[in-house]
């Protein structure tokens, strides 16, 4: 084939088209159904937490996903008292083709419930990275990263981060093999078109991969939000990427800041601007790309 026509195919695969590595139809319907009246806010185990499971359970099949845990499926319980049995992370996994490193990318799909007959659908918080976690798994099962990589949709964030305490105390693996967690946590609202990534403070070597990352993205990449001493500032402890931190490993955690339908029941998926979000995951997806190539 001549070499002029091999670089267009080059140039023109969808795997080089940014815009192209996300299925922006998918992620959107995937998006409303999680934060959808039907799944009555995702309290764990209730009828509407089984319902995302089964999303996400099938989503994960579908792709060819393999996972150390039955049916994808790991059950913790946690609480004194009153104790909550049987809460449900959903885990997948994904074989790096040259590490045995991990890179762990979590969201949590679990909410509110139902307050006083109202729902507290969660759109933002947090359906929408419960959304793109599923599209980041349908990206890495098709284009194998270097290093493994675990895909975890935790449960019962809301009650105290208690599904990635639980992940993290009963990991698959040494976790001496984790090199990185990516949490997504609230990624689809911010009128200022911004989305932080938290972490660099902490891990400065993790700074220039995120801003080559951002470049030429629609959003903008601010860093910050962990500084210590800096009270509800400092997000260091805000979600499921503070039990990994606590052992030492590495994380970056994207989030958007505060809005006012934030832990109400107004936190609707009609309040999401749809290109702000597609556009944050393409740039999330780019960074976890690149720190596949980058971080060992």
């Amino acid at each position: 084939m001549p070499k002029i026509i091999v670089l267009m195919l080059f140039i023109l695969s969808p795997l080089c088209v940014s815009g192209q590595r996300i299925n922006r139809a998918q992620l959107m319907e995937d998006f409303q159904f999680l934060a959808s009246d039907a799944l009555e806010g995702r309290a764990p185990l209730t009828e509407g937490s089984k319902k995302a499971q089964k999303l996400i359970k099938s989503r994960f099949a579908a792709l060819g996903l393999t996972s150390q845990y039955d049916d994808f499926t790991q059950l913790f319980s946690f609480g004194k008292g009153t104790k909550v049995e049987n809460a449900a992370n959903i885990v997948g996994f994904v074989p790096g083709t040259e590490s045995d490193k991990i890179i762990v990318v979590t969201a949590h799909y679990d909410h509110l419930g139902k307050k006083d007959g109202k729902i507290y659908n969660g759109a933002d918080d947090n359906a929408s990275g419960t959304a793109a976690l599923i599209a980041m798994a349908t990206y890495f099962a098709e284009n194998r990263p270097t290093h493994s990589m675990i895909f975890a949709a935790l449960d019962a964030e809301e009650m105290g981060l208690q599904g990635a305490k639980a992940l993290v105390r009963d990991f698959p693996f040494p976790l001496e093999q984790v090199i990185l967690n990516i949490n997504m946590d609230m990624i689809s609202r911010s009128d200022k078109n911004e989305i932080y990534a938290c972490g660099t403070h902490h891990y400065p070597q993790l700074k220039p991969i995120l801003e080559e990352a951002a470049k030429g993205s629609k959003v903008t990449l601010k860093l910050g939000h962990d500084l210590p001493g800096s009270g509800h500032d400092d997000w260091t402890s805000a979600s499921d990427h503070a039990p990994f931190h606590a052992k030492g490993i590495p994380f970056v955690y994207f989030g958007v800041e505060d809005h006012p339908d934030y832990h109400r029941d107004t936190d609707t998926f009609d309040k999401v601007n749809q290109d702000f979000y597609y556009h944050v995951v393409q740039l999330i997806l780019n960074s976890v790309m690149d720190f596949d190539q980058e971080i060992n």
